[in-house]
């Protein structure tokens, strides 16, 4: 009986914590930074160019699903509505390339409960993407978009002409590398920085982006 027990607990310990993370993997990658940008700035191609982007790269890394979306906001002319990202990307929950949860559902993405952090905020390859102490910085992501996630109202441009400029312009930008849920300063900052020097491959380097954008299946 002993014996039985003892080699029940051995198994325990060691089957557990494989057991554990099976379980973390098991879910689908439904949420990636881009690895790459599309390289010419902020010209994406407009929204339908970026999706297929996050399709491509989805595709490269293994990706079952192909209806990827860029989480990308987009104004229009003469202050007619625009499109919002948030409601681009379904209703979640959504996981990351290791199967961690980003977030519930789109209120839990756009509150300060977000599993959205630094180690988290991960490539389709599973990868962390170089932030504040890292050469090159590239933790500015293009989104166009408020803290709630939604087109901007601060009027000027905040979507590089929607994602077809790689000149003149700029685009709000968030960071990539927020600290955890103490880190005040970066508490909404993964989607609503600050807008962009340009709108060009060398002006989104100089301010510490390389053109990357989130992107979400829209479960």
């Amino acid at each position: 009986m002993k014996r039985t027990l003892l080699f029940a607990s051995v198994l325990v310990a060691i089957v557990g914590p494989a057991a554990g993370l099976a379980q973390a993997q098991s879910h689908d990658m439904t949420f990636f930074v881009t690895s790459v940008g599309k390289g010419n700035g902020a010209d994406l191609g407009g929204l339908e160019g970026a999706d297929a982007h996050c399709n491509a790269l989805a595709k490269a890394a293994g990706s079952k699903h192909s209806n990827w979306k860029a989480y990308l906001s987009t104004t229009l002319p003469g202050g007619d509505a625009g499109v919002n990202a948030r409601d681009r990307i379904g209703k979640g929950p959504w996981y990351n390339a290791k199967g961690v949860m980003m977030a519930k559902n789109v209120d839990d993405l756009h509150s300060e409960h977000a599993n959205l952090t630094k180690e988290t905020l991960l490539t389709e390859k599973g990868e962390p993407v170089k932030g504040r102490g890292d050469t090159p910085n590239e933790h500015d992501i293009l989104t166009g978009s408020d803290p709630a996630g939604r087109f901007s109202t601060a009027g000027g441009d905040t979507t590089c002409g929607n994602w077809t400029k790689s000149g003149d312009g700029s685009a709000i930008v968030g960071h990539s590398d927020r600290q955890g849920l103490k880190d005040t300063w970066h508490m909404k900052s993964w989607n609503s920085s600050h807008g962009s020097r340009g709108c060009s491959q060398d002006q989104l380097k100089a301010s510490g982006g390389a053109g990357l954008t989130y992107c979400f299946v829209p479960n």
